[in-house]
Order: C-alpha cells, then structure tokens, then sequence
C-alpha cells in the first residue's frame, strides 16, 4: 500500500467548531465570529499538520483565504506574518481589505521547510493592527496534487444538507452599514441526494413574500433579495450559524416546513423515478410555495409545491341551541345551500365529529343571509381525541365580517396534531340577542400531488419533474402525551363504570 507524503490538510473557520482535517489548531486572541475566526492585534493561529515523507514533495502550496474588516468607510489595516517551522514565508503581509469577499493568499513552501512527523504553521497578526483579521481557511497541499485540500473540505462540507443563518435586511441602497436591521433567521434544505452545495436559492411565500439568495463556496455567508408580502423591497444577507448533515438532526424542527417526495423525470416522452427529493424553507414568514435553486455543479431545479388546502370531511354536528322550528338547525352548516343555524342566546357552543382524525390547519367560517348584529365576534377552537377532554388551538376576539354569506378563512397558528372532535365555542357576537352562521369548514394540508417543476443537470436541457409525498413511517408507538389522554380517558370510563356497578350494588342490598 502505497503512503501519500501529504495528507489532505485544511482547516476550514466557516463552521464552529473548525472543520479540520490532519490538523490541530491552538489560538490567541481570536473569537469565532459567524463564519470565520476574528484576528484581535497581536493575535496568533497555530496549526499542526502531519507529513508522512517530505521526500516526496518537491515543493508545498499554502493557501489563506482571509479578510481585513474595514475602518468605518475604509479599508482596514492588519498586517500578517506567515511562518513555517518559525521559518517565515511573508512578514508584514497586507491583505486586501475594504470588501466583503475574503481573498485568497497563495504562498510557495519550500519543500527544504517540510519534515516527516509534525508540522507547525504560524499566522501572525501585527501588534499595529487597527482592525481585524478575519480568516476563513487554511489549505496545504503538495504542489503535484494542487487542490486536492480544498476539494476534500468542499466534499466534507456537502455532507451536510441543512444550513442555519443568521440574517439582516435593509433598504436598497444605503449607504452606512449601521442601516442593517435583525431578520428572522433563515433554515433550508435542498438534497436530491447528489452532494453538491448550494450556489443560489430562491423562494416564494404563500403570502407572496419572494426571496433570491447566493451563497460564498464555503456556504459562510449569503447576499441577496427579499420582497415582503405587501411589496417592499430589502436587501438581505445571512451568516452560517449551523449545518446538519439531515433535517433529524435539527432540535425544534417544526414538522411542517419538511417535505419530503418520490420523484420523477421525464425525458424521451416517458416518466421516469430519480430518487428522493428534501425540500425545507423556513424564514420565519408564510409556508413556501415555490422553491428554485443551483448548486455549485451547474446543476438547478424549480419546484412549486400544491399548497392549496383539502376540506375535510364532517360526519356531524350537535350545538348547544338550535331553531328547530325553522328548519335552521346545526346540520346546515355542513351544507353549501346557505340554509342556516340560529342560536337564541347570545354564546353558543357547535361540537363537530369528522369521519377521519384530521391535522387541521385551517377553518372557515360563512356569515347568514341577515341581521349582521348575529355574527361571531369572539371564539375560541378546541381539538379533542375523545369528546371529553379539549385542547384550545385558535382563539379570536373582535373580529369583523362586512357582508351577508361571506366566508372568513382562519389560519391556525402553529402545527396541530390529529383530532377526531373539534368544538367551536362562541363567546361573543356583534352585538344581537342571537348567533347564526351558514357554513362552516374544517382544511387540512393536501395530500395529493407534492410539486411539479422542471430539473436541468449542468451543460443539459431541462427536463420535467414532479413529486409526490413520502408516505409518514407508521409509528411504533403512541406519543407520550397521546397516550396520556388515552389513559386519562380511560380511567374516566372505568371510574364511571364503577360508580354505576356500586350504585346498583347498593340498591340490591336495599
């Protein structure tokens, strides 16, 4: 077996911790600082990397890829030596600064400078510093294998699929850098398997909020584009502050922002499968509804998800009050004919029993024919398993409906599990005697076709793609607070049941 004199050697500051590979570092005045290592005056990096047999180097290829932060609106000072062995290959090195690309500085390692075992690299930061050096990267390569450092911590580095930031936003063309604001932060997940990184995202909200980003090679940093909902514009940027090699790995994912689909391509007039698709956006704003992308291979794709949702299917209703001689009972809000429910009081309760448990997410709500003085102003939506004991999902105070039949849809705010009973409890109306309503709706997320969009591999003409939902693995086991409930509810049955049992028992004493 043949021993490589050089192993792949990089350290890679774009990740806390470092990203390191036949290296050790030690520091001095440095501070990780979202997406690099931040250089104070006087400041040091040590790194220790192992050479297996210097013979068989001719010479080495050292690169740095760093930045010098700016003085206010110019560019920054601080000078850098570069040391070898304690030999050096610069002193007072200034790096280019003023910008907000790290450059890359290549150094010739004489091959005399290399020994077998240990090696020790030193980069210096001058006392004189008036700003900070902030480094991105090290590579060390033999010069016959120019590269090969930097494509072994890109490949490390596509390992992960999910990528975290931190993010800001501004008025297009401001001029200070004080202009930039805090923005939600930004988590996404593009993964067609093929382990390429991302180069460019784009998104569009439900709301119509847009978004198109670009990312440095190392995925640090991001700049880009973000229109809000009502259409105003920003200019947006991100700074990695995590990556995982799967959406699992994530702590307090939320379950619906993660899709996953069994896709297909189509060329040569037929559809054909090509894997499984991840898809997660979440910028804190609207569920997605179109993503595109380009990963540093060239490659890019376009998915627009279905995102209209399904109704669900109610097997009845009982309400605490109806208007039977009328005809205008709790059954008709189940109905499109705009036959009505009249209560006689001014709070009313309307239990609904679907035919399936269903993950709501969405209700709506249809005023009657007159009298606007009867609508709902103020409820409250429960979820139960079992009828007997109910969970609040959505609470609403002073709403406002402007028109006869209208339909109101209400977003639940976050994700609910699935319930089999839903109970809308009205605790105020407009200011009548009475409450009616129409309709009223239950939606849940679709099921049916995931997304359509076309794909296109890098010097290739696109193709057709679509997708459709991975089924959910079938739990091993109820939830701990499900089957909690359950429990609950049955020692209620068995505790009744056994009042009844006693009170008969007395009785056949007596």
């Amino acid at each position: 077996m043949t021993t490589t004199p050089l192993e792949a050697t990089y350290a890679d500051f774009s990740v806390t911790p470092p990203r390191l590979s036949n290296a050790e570092v030690k520091h001095h005045l440095t501070r990780p600082a979202g997406g690099h290592l931040a250089l104070d005056a006087g400041g040091s990096l040590e790194l220790d990397f192992e050479v297996a047999d210097p013979e068989g180097i001719p010479q080495a290829t050292l690169t740095v890829t760093a930045l010098v932060s700016k003085l206010g609106g110019a560019p920054g000072y601080a000078p850098i030596d570069v040391l070898l062995q304690g030999e050096e290959l610069a002193r007072d090195l200034t790096v280019p600064g003023g910008g907000d690309l790290p450059q890359d500085n290549v150094f010739a390692v004489p091959a005399r400078l290399l020994k077998q075992g240990t090696n020790t690299l030193e980069i210096r930061t001058s006392a004189k510093a008036r700003s900070m050096f902030w480094l991105y990267r090290v590579t060390l390569d033999s010069v016959a294998e120019r590269g090969r450092s930097e494509r072994a911590r890109a490949a490390e580095a596509a390992r992960n699929t999910v990528f975290g930031y931190r993010t800001e936003r501004r008025a297009p063309f401001s001029a200070a850098s004080s202009s930039w604001e805090s923005a939600p932060p930004l988590l996404f997940h593009v993964d067609r398997g093929e382990h390429a990184l991302p180069a460019q995202l784009g998104w569009r909200g439900e709301d119509g909020a847009e978004s198109a980003i670009s990312f440095q090679s190392n995925m640090s940093d991001f700049h880009g584009h973000h229109r809000t909902a009502d259409g105003t514009h920003y200019e947006y940027r991100g700074r990695l502050t995590g990556s995982w090699a799967s959406p699992e790995e994530v702590e307090h994912l939320p379950v619906d922002v993660l899709h996953r689909f069994d896709t297909e391509e189509g060329w040569g007039g037929g559809w054909h499968r090509s894997g499984e698709l991840g898809l997660l956006v979440d910028d804190g704003g609207a569920p997605v509804e179109r993503v595109t992308w380009r990963d540093q291979r060239g490659n890019s794709g376009v998915a627009a998800l279905r995102t209209a949702p399904a109704e669900v299917e109610v097997d009845w209703v009982e309400a605490s009050d109806e208007f039977e001689e009328a005809g205008e009972t709790a059954d008709n809000l189940l109905h499109d004919d705009r036959e009505k429910w009249l209560a006689g009081e001014e709070t009313a309760r309307l239990d609904f029993t679907l035919a399936r448990p269903a993950a709501v997410t969405s209700y709506a709500l249809m005023t009657a024919n007159d009298f606007a003085d009867r609508d709902p102003r103020d409820w409250t939506l429960l979820g139960s398993r079992d009828g007997r004991s109910w969970t609040p999902l959505d609470h609403r105070a002073g709403e406002v409906f402007t028109g006869r039949f209208q339909t109101r849809e209400f977003q639940l705010r976050g994700r609910a599990p699935a319930y089999s009973h839903y109970r809308l409890d009205i605790t105020g109306n407009a200011g009548g005697t009475e409450i009616q309503l129409a309709r009223v709706r239950f939606l849940e997320a679709p099921a049916g076709p995931g997304f359509t969009g076309w794909y296109q591999r890098y010097n290739e003409g696109p193709i057709g793609y679509r997708g459709t939902p991975v089924p959910a693995p079938a739990p091993s086991a109820l939830p701990a607070a499900d089957l909690a409930a359950d429990l609950d509810a049955a020692v209620r049955s068995l505790t009744d049941t056994a009042q009844t049992l006693a009170a008969l028992a007395a009785r056949l004493r007596g």
